[in-house]
């Protein structure tokens, strides 16, 4: 399973009453370390598909969600677990710091 696109509209359904934990990444177009991480999360969401969920909201196309927890900076990786955030990371890191994040938080 790839990453998917989620909006503010969507955010409450596919984050917060989502069963299974999901990494929310709070990204846009224009940032660079946001593109760089999208292949380890592509990777990353087909390692963990069926166990963790990986959604991007892109922050200028919705700015409800990211408003809502307090996003200031991009990337912004959020974890949330049973509709709460568990864990949040700022920036850039390579595949196994990611991977390593998430076992971590869940």
């Amino acid at each position: 399973m790839a990453t998917q696109a989620v909006s503010d509209a969507e955010f409450d359904t596919e984050v917060r009453q989502s069963a299974t934990p999901v990494v929310v990444d709070f990204w846009a177009e224009w940032c660079g370390p946001c593109r760089q991480i999208g292949p380890a999360l592509e990777e990353l969401a087909a390692e963990y598909d069926g166990k963790v969920k990986i959604v991007k909201v892109n922050v200028d196309e919705n700015p409800e969600s990211p408003a809502a927890l307090g996003v200031r900076g991009i990337p912004a990786l959020f974890l949330f677990k049973d509709g709460e955030v568990v864990s949040n990371k700022i920036g850039a890191a390579p595949k196994a710091a990611l991977k390593a994040w998430i076992d971590d938080a869940i």
